[in-house]
């Protein structure tokens, strides 16, 4: 009876740890722009403003600049 009963009681315990567990955190679907990316590497602060053709991101540089962050991104990164 006693190794029925710790049987029963390993079971249980067993079956409850799985209730308790939380949830995974959901996974972002969001890819990185590489030019926001740069930005920031760079030391500079991204502002996002809204324009006739859509939105527009700028890079606001430590040196004082505000740059359009992909003209930024393709006059430094060289892609070769």
């Amino acid at each position: 009876m006693p190794k029925t009963l710790l049987l029963l009681a390993t079971c249980s315990l067993l079956s409850l740890s799985g209730c308790s567990a939380t949830p995974p955190a959901p996974h972002s679907k969001q890819i990185a722009n590489p030019a926001s990316e740069y930005c920031i590497r760079q030391g500079g602060k991204l502002e996002l403003r809204n324009e006739a053709g859509g939105t527009t991101g700028y890079c606001h540089l430590p040196d004082g600049r505000v740059e359009e962050e992909w003209m930024l991104y393709h006059s430094e990164v060289s892609l070769y």
